[in-house]
């Protein structure tokens, strides 16, 4: 499997530099090749083409993410542990790489409807990772019961998205992974007064 491949995963990792430093529409394939010091062909053998590049640099790392998400969150006693537990990690991850940081939260925001689409695909196993959360919480009754899914799947990532966005907009200037407990407590207790 190409995958499995030390060039595949050395063209991912130059993918991932050469789009956060020069955004993905001045990203020509011969960029990327020679960053991961490979022939300009050989990115052919693995991809068909730098659509296909953005989309496996999304897939390799978003599925070792959501290995990693699954793999800790079990280790929770309860959903709102591993609720907080997702949010910590969603901004770790992140915030130790910044230019995958500037690839998911800019770069991967195209027009194009065909590579919007697979974007999505990739996306989904991670949103079903909330989505189990948030259902273990309600059944826990440490969420209530009549909770809106797929409403409050939308405000947990979109409340994520956009905390990571901000802090890449502004150059990184303060500690994302500080705001995981502030989030948490956002997205669990809401705006009321106690």
């Amino acid at each position: 499997m190409k995958k499995n491949k030390p060039k595949y995963n050395q063209i991912i990792e130059a993918a991932v530099k050469v789009i956060a430093e020069n955004g993905y529409h001045a990203s020509q394939v011969s960029k990327i090749a020679k960053q991961a010091g490979v022939a300009d062909g050989t990115i052919y053998l693995y991809f068909k083409n730098k659509e296909d590049i953005l989309i496996s640099v999304f897939e390799e790392k978003m599925g070792q993410f959501i290995t990693h998400i699954t793999d800790a969150i079990q280790k929770k006693e309860n959903a709102n542990e591993k609720l907080y537990e997702l949010i910590k990690l969603h901004f770790r991850q992140l915030s130790e790489d910044h230019h995958l940081a500037i690839v998911t939260q800019l770069e991967l925001r195209q027009s194009n409807p065909s590579l919007r689409l697979q974007i999505n695909n990739v996306l989904k196993p991670y949103l079903n990772v909330i989505d189990t959360v948030i259902t273990e919480g309600m059944e826990e009754k440490v969420f209530r019961k009549n909770l809106n899914l797929r409403l409050v799947r939308q405000m947990i990532f979109g409340t994520l998205d956009e905390t990571v966005t901000n802090w890449v907009m502004k150059d990184r200037k303060y500690n994302l992974v500080d705001l995981a407990t502030e989030v948490h407590t956002l997205l669990t207790e809401g705006l009321q007064s106690k």
